[in-house]
């Protein structure tokens, strides 16, 4: 009898289940249908402004409403119907980190994509899928550039929550897990975000202006001062910007941190935002802004709407200024690359150490201990 390549491959799945890795990379993921936005932004809310803001729960259905009106006017009206690339350029993130990590580990490694708010890739779907086929080694890799309460502490959040809910028997089916935090001062990243930056300008700007005319705002996302003591963001992402800003402060002495914010009402904001930031370089005498997001890995509704709003407000005041929007790393090539070799270490621990045994009905007698 002869064995199929399909049988082959199957067998060796299964005889080798212990010795596989599921990667799970998780972004926010952007809406693609104007009927979700209600549902995103309540999804949003629940997680991300529960952390910040004191907002009653019953209130969320009818404030994603009023939201999705906003969302609408401004994607739907003001920009043509604009649809996010987010979620395409993460599945290219997703295939090329794969591609990087199976060259080197074979079919041991699967990358598998979770979004925070969008079905069908809700981390609840996405790992009783891991589960299914038979994985039972996870790795947690946010695809987030900064480490924070907002972007990879709702992921595990979502994860905990899932995985609680995944459980049955009385072993847990993950038998080794890790965590990739984030990557602001990971020394491949900050080179390739000075570089990025040092191309577009001998590319677009340097025949025309002298280095000291060109104000460069290097982009953040933007954290409230207080988040319930939760780790908001703030110092992470000030130390990526001095480390990108030491690469290039001695050819561009104009560089200034611009925080893009959301600028809810009574909440403390990082400060300058991109618009104050932009047009303190231009005061300074800046003839040409570059816009360079520093703080995203992933193109999205804030990195491409609100910086051109920015822009369009500037370009009123400022009419003889220059004024350049550059693309988020995205799917570059070397980006991809140093994005797995991140997670290299972390899956060959997996892949080593002992199989976790763990059993969920122990959890519920901890707290008695003492007591004995």
């Amino acid at each position: 009898m002869v064995a199929t390549p399909e049988k082959l491959q199957h067998t060796h799945h299964h005889a080798d289940s212990q010795d596989r890795v599921a990667v799970l990379l998780m972004g926010y993921g952007e809406v693609e249908s104007y009927e979700d936005f209600a549902n995103y932004n309540e999804q949003a809310l629940h997680l991300l402004t529960a952390k910040f803001a004191p907002v009653p729960t019953w209130i969320y259905p009818p404030l994603a409403r009023i939201l999705a009106m906003f969302d609408l006017h401004e994607w739907g009206h003001q920009h043509g119907n604009f649809i996010s690339p987010h979620n395409a350029i993460f599945e290219q993130q997703r295939a090329g980190i794969e591609q990087h990590l199976q060259e080197k580990w074979g079919e041991k490694v699967q990358v598998f994509k979770a979004f925070n708010f969008c079905a069908p890739f809700l981390p609840k779907q996405v790992l009783a899928e891991i589960k299914s086929q038979g994985f039972d080694k996870l790795l947690i890799y946010p695809l987030l550039v900064v480490d924070s309460i907002f972007t990879s502490g709702i992921a595990v959040e979502q994860v905990n929550k899932s995985l609680a809910n995944l459980t049955d028997g009385d072993e847990h089916w993950v038998k080794g897990q890790r965590y990739i935090p984030s990557f602001y001062n990971e020394p491949d990243y900050i080179d390739l975000m000075a570089r990025l930056v040092e191309e577009k300008i001998a590319a677009e700007l340097a025949q025309a202006y002298l280095p000291s005319q060109i104000g460069i705002v290097l982009m953040n996302h933007g954290c409230p001062h207080k988040a319930k003591g939760f780790t908001s963001g703030i110092d992470e992402s000030q130390a990526m910007y001095e480390l990108v800003r030491e690469k290039l402060i001695h050819r561009y002495p104009l560089i200034s941190i611009g925080w893009l914010n959301h600028d809810t009402p009574l909440i403390e904001w990082t400060q300058p935002n991109v618009n104050q930031a932009a047009s303190n370089l231009i005061e300074l005498g800046a003839k040409a802004i570059l816009f360079m997001p520093i703080g995203f890995a992933t193109e999205n509704h804030e990195t491409l709407l609100d910086v051109h709003h920015i822009i369009h407000a500037l370009s009123h005041r400022h009419k003889d200024v220059n004024y350049v929007q550059m693309p988020c790393v995205n799917d570059h090539p070397d980006f991809l690359k140093m994005a797995a070799q991140w997670a290299n270490p972390q899956i060959e621990a997996l892949l080593g150490e002992e199989s976790l045994a763990v059993n969920p009905h122990l959890a519920t007698h901890a707290h008695h201990h003492h007591h004995h």
